[in-house]
């Protein structure tokens, strides 16, 4: 084992449990069940579907999305979803155009703030869209980001 590998995989090992130990991820929803279709669907509708049991998600301002505008390497855009909504189970984020729509599915414990971060991959342009789901409705809000290289082969 290389010792690169064996730090990186203890600081994400520490990590997770720090989170746990904070009450943030709770053991049932790190070990939840894989969302599998979700993810491999090429539908966006699909994955609304599989996962919040409704392709409709009404609009809301609480939510905003970090992105850049103009994301040179598709390979790599940094994505942030901010809410102030009440009572969030989830937060996924879709590129919409992408081949596999679904690039992100955050489940959250009930004492979780409405924050999460990543880094996704974008074919070409297309629409960022956040949705969150609490208190069994979904929400959403979406930004375009133009990509100037594809990320996913394109």
């Amino acid at each position: 084992m290389q010792r690169r590998t064996f730090l990186k995989g203890s600081l994400a090992g520490s990590s997770v449990a720090v989170a746990v130990g904070a009450g943030l991820l709770t053991p049932g929803a790190v070990m939840a069940a894989w969302p599998k279709r979700a993810f491999e669907t090429e539908s966006m509708e699909t994955a609304m579907n599989d996962l919040f049991g409704s392709a409709q998600a009404q609009p809301s301002d609480d939510i905003s999305i970090k992105a850049p505008d103009i994301a040179e390497n598709g390979a790599v855009v940094p994505v942030s979803v901010t809410t102030g909504i009440a009572g969030i189970e989830e937060i996924a984020i879709i590129a919409e155009k992408n081949g596999s729509p679904l690039a992100a599915n955050f489940k959250l414990a009930s004492n979780a703030k409405g924050f999460v971060s990543t880094r996704i991959k974008m074919a070409k342009t297309s629409n960022v869209i956040a949705v969150v789901k609490a208190g069994g409705k979904a929400y959403s809000a979406r930004k375009e980001v133009k990509v100037t290289i594809g990320g996913c082969g394109g």
